[in-house]
């Protein structure tokens, strides 16, 4: 793959599946399940926790998201093969987070009603073939917007199905 426009088939049916898997993971909280997504090398910028390593960004996420609930989504991605074993994409990211009012300080805002956040932005991704199969090598998040929650939020969840955390391996 010398020309940068061509993606095959395969690695992006394996970036489209990293980016579910890590969204599906964070926003149930399987942070095993997360850290495998990652290069042992992977490199991280942009996010509201410091940390260098798959490691410290795992535990950054937990710490951020310990009795919150999450939800994210990300669309639009474009693909762009760096080398046979190299892609870089880019997509389109909403999250909205929520927590306990006064719970949490998001990047120095605090607040005693501060509840949650909603954003978009968009997340940066390189992901390299190893051995085991596709990871994400890098990770950077970049936010246009950031909604500051306020007050507390009502959340009537009787009768939703909670996900089949096994539906997929």
């Amino acid at each position: 793959m010398t020309d940068d426009w061509v993606l095959d088939a395969a690695a992006r049916d394996a970036a489209y599946d990293l980016k579910a898997s890590y969204f599906f993971y964070v926003d149930t909280q399987q942070w095993q399940k997360l850290r495998g997504l990652f290069t042992d090398d992977a490199r991280f910028e942009g996010f509201a926790f410091e940390g260098e390593g798959p490691d410290a960004f795992v535990r950054g996420v937990a710490g951020l998201l310990t009795g919150a609930r999450s939800v994210h989504q990300g669309s639009l991605p474009r693909f762009r093969a760096q080398s046979d074993s190299l892609v870089r994409a880019r997509w389109s990211m909403q999250d909205y987070l929520t927590w306990p009012p006064g719970s949490v300080s998001f990047r120095g805002n605090s607040a005693p009603d501060l509840s949650g956040i909603r954003g978009y932005g968009y997340y940066d991704e390189e992901y390299r073939r190893t051995s085991d199969g596709w990871r994400i090598a890098f990770l950077r998040l970049t936010r246009l917007r950031i909604d500051l929650l306020h007050g507390p939020h009502t959340e009537d969840m009787s009768g939703a199905l909670p996900p089949d955390l096994d539906w997929l391996p």
